[in-house]
């Protein structure tokens, strides 16, 4: 019997709880320091996208000297800057960390500027251009006017806080500019950079496929991720987008970084189906949530209506839109897919985003055209029946509710807006038949409040 349990070694001692710790803490640690990386990498390399496609637009449609922009736009409040190396060439711009993680945008004409995502530059410049178009006049200087003091006020820098930097300010009433300035540097010609004011452009690029029959408001959107009538998903419609009340999932604020909206204009190649692929978290139509996703699905579903024929795709804003409301500095930039960012990326001048507030303001007549479906004013002002207070219509932000509700509580009620943002905005006052736009770069919590200026200026004029 001996011998037989000598032939077995004894069973081992119980591992410590001190090695196990060890290890546990190490995978813990090695997890961290790899989410930490990881987190490194999407945050340098989104910044370095957003820096590219930047100075790639200002350069080429706007017309600005790279230094000035690099100098004004890419430098100011950005910890990233003074490891950023920017480059531009005779059609591209790049922004690197240090010579690394380089991102790169490509230039061409009638379309703008997009990010080299998934796709090479000899496959953007191998598609179809749009027709050209013909060259933009420059506009005429308007005479002196008496709100000329006014402006100037708007323009001042509050003392001891983050800066406003406006850049133009434009009013126009009963269809007639009467007054504008622009801070140095920057002039009436210069088409300068949305963000969400592009998606008032969307807005009526919308009405005009709606007034040719080919887009349905109110059945299924055509979107190939919810095709099957048993997602959820299926029962979105395009005016659920339009009043941002589809229920997907979408996160715009920075919460977490990078972001939903960063991650779809920066980091992916196909903006619309990038939201497209968002869960629901709410029942269509129950719930509203600011969303530039939605906004990029309804560019792609616009897109689906000309079957294919890219060219059309293309050239429909400025043909059927911008040249007829003479906004011919105006451009809506596509994603590495090809479709319209319609969420972000326009460029234009202050004046022609007057004239397009115009269009809204004449209920979508110009010089005695119809150009919108009769009635599409009063369908985008109509407040979405989940939006808190009244304040968002058909992607147009309203100025409706209890006077403490209100946005700017000193303007009438009828009011409207398209805001973007660093304080772009494009504001309408059916009572007062005037279209004011204010462009500029305001970050780090500074506000540029109209209230301040818009009732003053209004008073002057009557």
């Amino acid at each position: 019997m001996l011998t037989y349990l000598r032939c077995f070694p004894p069973p081992a001692e119980p591992m410590s709880k001190g090695p196990v710790r060890r290890y546990g803490l190490i995978a813990a640690l090695t997890l961290l320091l790899a989410a930490a990386a990881f987190l490194v990498h999407a945050t340098v390399t989104t910044a370095n996208a957003v820096a590219a496609k930047t100075l790639c637009s200002g350069v080429f449609l706007s017309r600005r000297a790279a230094q000035h922009l690099i100098d004004n736009d890419l430098r100011p409040d950005n910890p990233l800057a003074p490891f950023q190396r920017y480059s531009v060439d005779s059609g591209s711009a790049s922004t690197s960390f240090l010579g690394l993680w380089t991102r790169r945008a490509i230039y061409r004409p009638g379309l703008g500027c997009t990010l080299l995502i998934g796709v090479t530059e000899a496959e953007l410049r191998a598609q179809p251009v749009p027709e050209p178009a013909a060259p933009p006049q420059p506009e005429t200087p308007l005479p002196t006017s008496k709100i000329d003091p006014l402006l100037e006020f708007a323009f001042e820098e509050p003392a001891g806080a983050h800066p406003l930097r406006t850049r133009a300010i434009v009013i126009m009433q009963n269809g007639q500019f009467v007054a504008e300035r622009y801070a140095p540097g920057f002039h009436r010609d210069m088409p300068l950079l949305s963000w969400s004011m592009a998606k008032s452009i969307s807005n009526a690029l919308t009405g005009l496929r709606v007034a040719s029959g080919a887009l349905d408001l109110h059945q299924p959107a055509a979107v190939p991720e919810w095709a099957d009538p048993r997602d959820p998903r299926h029962a979105i419609t395009p005016e659920l987008l339009l009043r941002m009340s589809s229920g997907l999932a979408f996160r715009e604020s920075p919460a977490t970084l990078p972001t939903d909206a960063l991650t779809m204009l920066f980091r992916r190649p196909d903006a619309g189906a990038y939201a497209a692929g968002m869960p629901l978290e709410a029942p269509p139509g129950t719930r509203w949530q600011y969303s530039s996703g939605t906004t990029n699905i309804l560019t792609r579903i616009l897109r689906g209506t000309f079957h294919g024929d890219l060219r059309a795709y293309w050239s429909f804003p400025r043909q059927a839109l911008f040249e007829p409301i003479g906004a011919r500095n105006m451009t809506l930039e596509v994603d590495a897919g090809g479709t319209f960012v319609g969420s972000s990326f326009a460029y234009a001048t202050a004046r022609d985003w007057a004239r397009l507030g115009n269009l809204f303001l004449q209920n979508g007549v110009v010089n005695g055209r119809r150009l919108l479906p009769e009635g599409w004013t009063r369908f985008s002002v109509t407040p979405a029946p989940a939006a808190p207070h009244g304040s968002y219509g058909a992607h147009v932000w309203l100025n409706l509710g209890a006077q403490a509700e209100r946005q700017w509580p000193g303007l009438p009620d009828d009011a409207f807006s398209f805001q973007g943002y660093e304080g772009q905005l494009v504001i309408v006052v059916p009572t007062y038949n005037l279209v004011m736009v204010r462009m500029g770069l305001t970050r780090r919590g500074a506000t540029w409040d109209p209230g301040r200026y818009l009732p003053a200026i209004l008073s002057a004029l009557e």
